[in-house]
This record gives C-alpha cells, structure tokens and sequence, in this order.
C-alpha cells in the first residue's frame, strides 16, 4: 500500500489503536548516544510525535521546538512533558514539514523515523537547512533495502534511506560528517514479540 503521508493519514495513526503504545515510548538511543555530549542550546525536533525525544531534551537543558502535523500526537506530548517535567523548555508546534518554515535557525535539529508528504530525502534537505551555523544535524530513520521492506510491517521505501544517500546531499563544504551508520538493533514488540528494528543514522556538524 502506498501512504500519501499526509495530516489525515497521521490523524488517524495518533488516534487508532498503535496510538497508546506509540504515546508511551521511551527517547530514541540513538539521540541519547549522540547528544548527550553536545551543550544544549536551541533545538528542533521534526515530526516529533509524542515528544519522547523533545522532552529528553527539554530536561536535559535544551530549549526546544517540537513540530508535528497529528494534533492527537502533540496533545499527548503536552501532557507527557507536564508530567516528566521541562514544561517552559518545549514549544509545541502544529506543522506540515514539507511546508513549514520555522522562524529561527536551531543549534540542533535532529528527526526520527519521520516522513511527510514529500520525499524523504528532500525532506532531510529541508531540515538540514535548519540548522544554525556550528549546529549538529542528526537524523535517525528507516533503512533502505532496495527492492523489499524491512519487514512486513515496515515502511514503504518512499519513506526509508541509506546512510550514504543521506550524506551525498550534505556539501562537504558546509558539513562536517560525525556519524553515518545503519546499525540493527532488537526491541520487545506488542506481546512480548521481539522485533528486529533497522535503523539508518546521520550525525553532521555545520561548519558555517
């Protein structure tokens, strides 16, 4: 099946039945790996869904800016944040990514497994432009295998990448890349099922 990606489509993600075990997800490892040594500053999280990882951040210091287009995932990051604290730290932001203009540079604007009604390396691009010079990018998505998903349940390849499609699209000029990887790692599913995730990675440092 083809997703158009688009607000109706995660309206109804956030209020169907995978909305509560997505709503109570833990802060994606791999920001926790890659940002805990950065001093926090201004940050944006794209596609931020139930703001596991903007409140990770907000309490860790950072002043942050979550954007999503599902009103149902950003009232769930509401009142995540007022119960785990960092409340004054986060600015929750209803927003199309494919559209949506921030009206600021960030000192780190990081996404994970998000995918809006573009393609999805367009999408890196346009977030990537976000950053403020000597700001970190970091992107955390689904990785590409050519010709299959990754599972049954995976992502469409529209919505997925390769590290090195990633870091092609990022000037040398301008970046500086930190980390580019596709690790796998295995998490506990609905009813104890274990699950195989396959993850692609990009860490970059602007230079200006």
């Amino acid at each position: 099946m083809t997703h158009s990606f688009d607000k109706e489509y995660w309206d109804r993600i956030w209020q169907g039945e995978r909305a509560a075990s997505m709503g109570a997800s833990q802060p994606n490892p791999h920001l926790v790996r890659h940002v805990r040594g950065l001093t926090p500053g201004t940050a944006l999280d794209a596609g931020c869904g139930a703001g596991a990882e903007a409140v990770w951040l907000a309490t860790r210091g950072w002043q942050v800016t979550a954007a999503d287009i599902a009103t149902a995932a950003l009232a769930r990051g509401a009142a995540r944040v007022t119960a785990g604290g960092g409340a004054s730290r986060v600015r929750w932001v209803e927003a199309d990514l494919s559209t949506w203009e921030p009206d600021a540079r960030y000192d780190l604007v990081t996404t994970h497994y998000a995918h809006p009604a573009m393609p999805q390396l367009d999408f890196y691009d346009r977030i990537a432009s976000w950053v403020a010079p000597a700001g970190t990018l970091l992107i955390v998505g689904h990785l590409h295998h050519d010709g299959h998903r990754h599972r049954e349940t995976g992502p469409p390849a529209s919505a997925s990448a390769t590290a090195a499609g990633i870091t092609a699209r990022l000037d040398p000029a301008t970046w500086a890349i930190a980390t580019a990887e596709e690790p796998h790692r295995t998490v506990t599913g609905p009813g104890g099922r274990e699950v195989s995730i396959h993850d692609v990675v990009v860490k970059a440092h602007r230079r200006h």
